[in-house]
């Protein structure tokens, strides 16, 4: 099992060189096809201007996201170009509310997307729906890298965020071909619950599981020492040097995430190595 279709979705240049070095690194070990999707973002609200300037509004911000797109393609071509990979590119023009559609077509035929950090400096308002988008309407797995690390080729160390959710087995199926590969995958229990069919072995069935594909695992059982879930399994993967961290993403609805935080929001403000996610 391998990934065979890359893509990652630039809207930023100063974001795309992290996506971009990771996406060529996969797609050297992995023998895989690397494709940049370049989005200049139409990012006006047309409904809120005063009568007679739309017209004018709409083409000036049309030409700017042309040019963005352009450029974007610009820096592609000249990035993979250089990698030695198989590789495509191509540009276009989405508007801020739309840019989901666009993203979701791409990514239900590839096998992984690959992104940047969502949140932070230089992120525009598109980081996270982009992310949203492959793997809502996409259902596609989205590995998220920080800016600075090094690309990853075959993680070591991985950590699995499991709290027996769907959303968590689902990234750890997606994830299959990077745990396979791994020296050691250490499966996350924080406060099990203590009623249940997993209660005197919480994490057994799935390291059961992962075993039978070949997967050497450890069980870590954690206490809730710290008020959010984030801050322990981010707490967690630096004491064990884990390389990347999979887990499912939002367990609670979008909406609830955005207003209330969440793991998975929290998760992608404040992880320093990649994050797997599905849902």
């Amino acid at each position: 099992m391998t990934y065979k279709s890359l893509l990652t979705v630039m809207t930023e240049t100063q974001t795309a060189p992290a996506a971009l070095a990771q996406m060529v690194a996969l797609a050297e070990s992995q023998d895989a096809h690397a494709e940049a999707l370049c989005l200049g973002v139409d990012r006006s609200q047309t409904g809120y201007y005063y009568a007679g300037a739309n017209a004018l509004i709409v083409q000036e911000t049309l030409s700017r996201a042309n040019a963005e797109a352009k450029e974007l393609l610009n820096f592609a071509n000249d990035y993979l170009g250089k990698s030695g990979v198989r590789w495509s590119a191509e540009h276009g023009v989405a508007q801020i509310a739309d840019i989901g559609r666009h993203v979701a077509h791409r990514a239900r035929f590839s096998d992984l997307v690959i992104l940047p950090h969502p949140y932070g400096k230089d992120r525009g308002a598109e980081a996270e729906p982009i992310i949203e988008a492959a793997m809502f309407e996409g259902h596609c797995p989205v590995l998220v890298v920080p800016d600075d690390v090094e690309p990853l080729t075959v993680p070591r160390n991985i950590m699995i965020g499991w709290n027996e959710s769907v959303e968590a087995m689902c990234a750890i199926r997606h994830a299959l071909p990077f745990l396979k590969q791994a020296e050691l995958v250490r499966i996350v229990v924080i406060d099990p619950p203590r009623h249940g069919p997993d209660r005197s072995d919480p994490g057994g069935l799935l390291s059961q599981m992962l075993a039978r594909h070949g997967v050497k695992c450890e069980i870590d059982v954690l206490s809730k020492s710290m008020t959010r879930v984030s801050d322990i399994l981010n707490r967690h993967a630096s004491d064990t040097e884990s390389d990347l961290i999979v887990m499912g993403a939002y367990g609670h609805s979008r909406f609830r995430e955005a207003i209330l935080g969440g793991a998975t929001r929290n998760m992608l403000e404040q992880s320093s190595v990649p994050v797997f996610l599905a849902h």
